[in-house]
């Protein structure tokens, strides 16, 4: 057996993340309004706006779905933002799920300030890029709100989930 980890995996692992970092902001509501400026944000809320839409977004992509309107999303509050989250994750197990889905199929993306070359990408990667997309950003959420004096025990590396024995 090849030592691999699947999108399965990687998927248990973005939903554990995503589960603790609800929690720890439904407990610590303040930290929504922390400043923060990442992927163009203005504060923690915004932040998390940003990494449960993309997540949304892509399995809409993926799905052949078309996918939520960055700009009519709603800003809030954190149970609506969560809820694409939620949405998200139904999308990829359902796909995940399905035996005759092609993830090797390819898919134009729409970034312009990409060459067309790098456009073009297989939907099994887009994954991939969605789920650790979010594993990234809530490593940055962690240094930010320690860093403001809110250490909020996250330990997201994959060495410490369920997701891989």
């Amino acid at each position: 057996m090849k030592p691999v980890i699947t999108l399965e995996e990687l998927l248990v692992w973005n939903d554990e993340a995503s589960n603790f970092w609800k929690a720890h902001l439904d407990a610590n509501p303040a930290l929504l309004e922390l400043p923060c400026d990442i992927g163009g944000t203005a504060n923690v809320q915004g932040f998390v706006r940003h990494i449960w839409g993309v997540e949304l977004r892509w399995s809409q992509r993926i799905a052949g779905l078309p996918p939520m309107d960055r700009e009519k999303a709603p800003q809030g509050p954190l149970e609506v933002l969560f809820a694409f989250h939620t949405e998200a994750m139904e999308i990829f197990r359902r796909l995940l799920e399905d035996s005759g889905q092609n993830w090797e199929e390819t898919m134009t993306l729409e970034f312009q300030q990409l060459s067309p070359e790098k456009r073009i990408v297989s939907r099994r990667k887009v994954a991939a890029h969605a789920l650790f997309h979010s594993q990234r950003h809530w490593a940055q959420l962690a240094t930010l709100v320690r860093a403001a004096g809110f250490p909020s025990g996250f330990f997201g590396d994959i060495l410490l989930s369920s997701a891989l024995a």
